[in-house]
């Protein structure tokens, strides 16, 4: 998906387009990538669009819808969902497994931390839920960990993504 494509999704359908794009990229799936999607909303915010601080609310929202998501799929299929899962991407088996041990370490702060590490971020809902870690402790610090990665993307968009997109023609 291009600068353009997704720019005209948000001039079709404005916040509600933000809100699904956004959610999607959170969900891991291929094609949407947060260092476009999140700067585009921040350009469009920009232009005078929509407001700052809903567009951040509204990329807040989906990236948690996401993880909650993601969560609840992890602590409902548990260990089936997993080894289905290994057996289909057996490379990520020893990624997952670390990510388990690592939450029961750091338990809140490891989710925290880990929604800033690309890959990690959207990946990391999974291995919460099948160790049922506690729902509103994961819920808050997915929210403050979304905040920040979010910010960082879309306030580049907002402050420098007219000028980038306008040197390099995107």
């Amino acid at each position: 998906m291009d600068f353009e494509a997704i720019m005209q999704y948000f001039v079709d359908f404005g916040p509600i387009a933000i809100y699904v794009i956004v959610l999607l990229e959170y969900l891991n799936l291929p094609g949407f990538p947060a260092g476009v999607i999140m700067p585009v909303a921040g350009i469009w915010a920009a232009r005078g669009n929509l407001n700052f601080f809903i567009t951040m609310m509204i990329t807040i929202l989906a990236g948690l819808t996401g993880s909650i998501i993601l969560y609840w799929l992890g602590r409902a299929g548990g260990g089936l969902f997993l080894k289905k899962y290994y057996k289909r991407f057996p490379k990520q088996q020893a990624l997952i497994e670390d990510k388990i041990r690592y939450l029961q370490e750091k338990g809140s702060m490891g989710i925290f931390v880990s929604k800033l590490v690309p890959m990690v971020r959207t990946l990391i809902s999974i291995p919460a839920g099948v160790m049922k870690m506690n729902f509103k402790n994961y819920c808050i610090s997915s929210a403050f960990g979304i905040a920040v990665w979010n910010l960082v993307f879309v306030g580049a968009g907002y402050l420098f993504g007219e000028t980038v997109f306008t040197m390099f023609q995107f």
